[in-house]
């Protein structure tokens, strides 16, 4: 009993010490490295339950949790837009601390609502972007570029209605400009199609980039986690393929590509995924894919995934964010199943143990996402108690998430709606932002993720999952059924919502009912995340 109190302490120090715990760049988890840092599953809209277009994204890193709808606003001739870096790490719409000013380009005279998110991610026309960084080759990084990803992706919502036009000017902005991240996916959708882009710089004896967007094939789904997936580009096929106009003559220029071979673009410029191996897909990928096409008994040897493939079903809004909250429950690679610890059989009425029951069972401390630390805590107790952990779809350092939804048969303001949930995907919530939002409750306008405050909705959440974490065996389910009350209650009341907004015709009283509905279901999953906070607290300490 001293040693399983000592490791359950040690364990609830981990996970709720510091702030600083789950910042990947200040932990290593079981050999995850930096660039493995968030997962988008994109939709076509013959391939959804609904007729949706659907693109999503899980941002796997200390970044901020703050956003906010900026509203639309008209400009002057002459103006210029301000490009910037560092709001990743601000911690208030109006903070500007280690901000600094890239430069200016020209203005446009009008420019759309947005939800400004760490990467901005959906705009009131109805177009969406996800993203995942793949970091590609460092002998592309050429920090004297402009734009960084999430600048390109705020000014492509404010000003663009659709994907295609999205690519277009974000590839002509970071050529013109200089492109000075490293290599970056956006999951780019709307109401009508949905497309991967990816771009990388041009090397740094150059300011421009080098990128290329295919088109998912509205029958299929397609998955981008931390890897450049795209292969073959056919320029030539307008309908499905864009690229840069250097996309061939770099890659000969720097020796990426021999010009003999059938051009690949990850191979070119990426190299292949973040284990060394000479792959376009890794665990994530591969996992989902065969989730929704099982029937395409897909090869985890093989050098190349497709890009896009067919699901054997029709997929809903609820499966993509299932599948986001993965943590592979039910196969060899969930890591909550692997604790055992001697079972404390029964004894039946004459005193006489219950000898059918099993020897071991799954420690109630056993849960999905240990630390390295916690593995090499319980493997000091007992040698190689605990393998090594395998990088889940859902993680607890991730800051936010989204899943967002696209129908052109409903009105632009209700018809788009981003499912946004805080903290770790496999234990929060989500709820509804819709692109007729003109605003958010105050606690999403401040970051939670450099200290912790009750101002911040970051925490409501994370306090909760920390401590279900912990004795996940026991709280598991507590979580799991607050996640399904809300999945359930979204797919109830969101016809009525529909209809309600589509019989008003007083603009104001229609920015009233989607402003009132996102608070009110809001605020809901908050009430019942502070009272399991409670609950978890006292239960964990209740026998001791």
């Amino acid at each position: 009993m001293q040693n399983i109190i000592k490791i359950l302490f040690a364990v609830v120090l981990m996970v709720m010490g510091t702030d600083k715990v789950f910042s990947q760049e200040n932990n290593n988890r079981q050999g995850v490295t930096h660039k493995e840092s968030c997962t988008s599953i994109m939709v076509g809209k013959n391939a959804s339950t609904d007729g949706s277009v659907m693109t999503s994204h899980t941002c796997d890193s200390w970044y901020r949790t703050w956003m906010q709808m900026v509203q639309p606003k008209d400009y002057e001739d002459g103006a210029m837009a301000s490009i910037y870096e560092g709001r990743m790490h601000t911690q208030t719409p109006s903070d500007s601390t280690k901000m600094y000013l890239k430069g200016k380009i020209p203005q446009v005279k009008h420019t759309y609502r947005y939800l400004d998110s760490a990467y901005p991610c959906l705009n009131e026309k109805q177009l969406a972007m996800g993203e995942t960084t793949f970091s590609g080759r460092d002998t592309l990084v050429n920090k004297k570029g402009m734009f960084y990803i999430e600048e390109l992706q705020r000014i492509a919502l404010e000003r663009c209605t659709t994907a295609r036009q999205a690519i277009r000017l974000m590839g002509e902005l970071a050529q013109t400009y200089g492109y000075a991240d490293g290599g970056e996916c956006l999951t780019i959708a709307d109401k009508n199609e949905v497309w991967i882009f990816e771009i990388l710089g041009a090397g740094p004896k150059k300011i421009g980039a080098v990128w290329a967007a295919r088109r998912i094939p509205d029958d299929h789904i397609a998955v981008s986690a931390n890897i450049s997936r795209i292969s073959d580009i056919d320029t030539n096929d307008r309908n499905n393929c864009m690229a840069s106009s250097n996309v061939y003559s770099l890659a000969k220029e720097l020796g990426f590509w021999d010009g003999k071979e059938k051009f690949s673009f990850w191979k070119a410029y990426s190299g292949g995924n973040y284990f060394g191996e000479k792959k376009n897909y890794s665990i994530r990928e591969f996992y989902i894919m065969t989730q929704l096409a099982p029937s395409l008994n897909l090869c985890d040897t093989v050098e190349e995934l497709p890009l896009s493939v067919k699901p054997d079903n029709k997929v809903s809004v609820q499966d993509v964010m299932n599948l986001l909250a993965s943590y592979y429950k039910g196969t060899d690679k969930n890591l909550s199943s692997r604790l055992m610890i001697p079972n404390p059989k029964k004894k039946d009425k004459d005193g006489n143990i219950v000898e059918s029951e099993p020897d071991s069972i799954v420690s109630p401390l056993a849960n999905p996402w240990m630390q390295g630390n916690e593995i090499k805590l319980y493997n000091s107790y007992a040698k190689d108690t605990m393998m090594q952990n395998i990088r889940t779809v859902s993680v607890p350092w991730c800051a936010y998430s989204t899943v967002i939804q696209l129908r052109s048969w409903l009105a632009d303001e209700v018809g788009g709606i981003a499912w946004v949930c805080l903290d770790n995907p496999g234990e929060s919530p989500r709820f509804p932002i819709f692109c007729g939002n003109t605003k958010l409750p105050k606690m999403l306008e401040i970051c939670g993720q450099h200290t912790d405050r009750d101002d911040a909705a970051l925490w409501h959440y994370r306090k909760a999952n920390r401590l279900a974490t912990v004795r996940w065996g026991s709280f598991s389910k507590h979580i799991e059924e607050a996640r399904e009350y809300f999945m359930d209650k979204a797919t109830r009341e969101l016809p009525f919502i529909e209809n309600l907004y589509a019989q008003e015709t007083d603009t104001e009283k229609k920015e009233t009912l989607l402003n009132g509905y996102t608070s009110d279901f809001f605020g809901a999953t908050i009430l019942r995340w502070d009272e399991m906070t409670k609950r978890f607290w006292r239960e964990t300490w209740s026998g001791f």
